[in-house]
């Protein structure tokens, strides 16, 4: 496994300097090491692989990093230098990765665990106004609907969980490592879709596609065991870059 681990590291940066040149061009990780990004929806992982004699490599996900790693799909191509997976149903909260790198003789290794992070080529950071969504809104509703649209709206986003310009949902408690949050996710008619027991991070993002489809959404924060705040938010079908 040493030797292994040696001619990964030889080759890898023979490889990064193949890559030196070409700087405009975003260069992934080498394995152990990997780049997992919360893209819109989805979230990508990246890798330079210099490891010869791959049979398979396995993509694992847990949302704690230490257990529960499930195997949720494989490189299509493990034997490539450069290599990307897409986990287009990540989970709520903080999703963790690892990989199993599987050799033709038998013998097997993990990568690093990397926790997914917002790309930082995306704008994730502006919360959506009603300004912001207004149209988007209408083009979701039907016309009987439209025409019943108030004059004046008083919508505002929850100062707790927003959805910000990238198109995910932020949940934001600053005190959840002091105290315990539950959040219950509903449909605009009152439909339950589903909830999170705990939040344990005071910042989480849930990616877009968890809510299946763009529109309004109703949510429930409890604090202790109390209703917090009763509110909703709009995933609009088209969202900033």
């Amino acid at each position: 496994m040493k030797q292994i681990v040696r001619i990964t590291f030889v080759i890898g940066m023979f490889l990064l300097t193949a890559y030196t040149g070409r700087a405009q061009e975003y260069t992934p990780p080498v394995l152990p090491q990997f780049a997992a990004s919360i893209k819109t929806g989805k979230i990508q992982l990246d890798w330079i692989s210099g490891f010869t004699q791959v049979k398979e490599i396995g993509i694992q996900r847990s949302l704690d990093s230490v257990l529960n790693f499930n195997t949720i799909g494989y490189a299509s191509y493990p034997t490539q230098t450069r290599n990307a997976y897409l986990d287009n149903k990540p989970l709520p909260g903080s999703n963790y990765y690892r990989l199993f790198i599987l050799f033709t003789n038998g013998r097997f290794m993990y990568s690093k665990t990397v926790l997914a992070l917002s790309d930082s080529t995306i704008r994730a950071d502006q919360k959506l106004q009603y300004a912001d969504i207004k149209d988007a809104a209408k083009g979701l509703r039907g016309k009987e609907q439209e025409n019943k649209e108030p004059e004046r709206v008083v919508w505002h986003p929850s100062n707790y969980i927003y959805t910000t310009a990238d198109g995910n949902v932020n949940i934001k408690l600053p005190e959840a490592l002091q105290k315990k949050y539950a959040v219950k996710f509903y449909e605009s008619n009152g439909t339950f879709l589903f909830d999170i027991e705990q939040v344990k991070a005071p910042f989480l993002i849930l990616e877009k596609a968890i809510f299946l489809h763009a529109g309004w959404f109703n949510f429930e924060i409890f604090e202790d065991g109390k209703l917090k705040e009763k509110w909703n938010l709009f995933i609009p079908l088209n969202y900033k870059m």
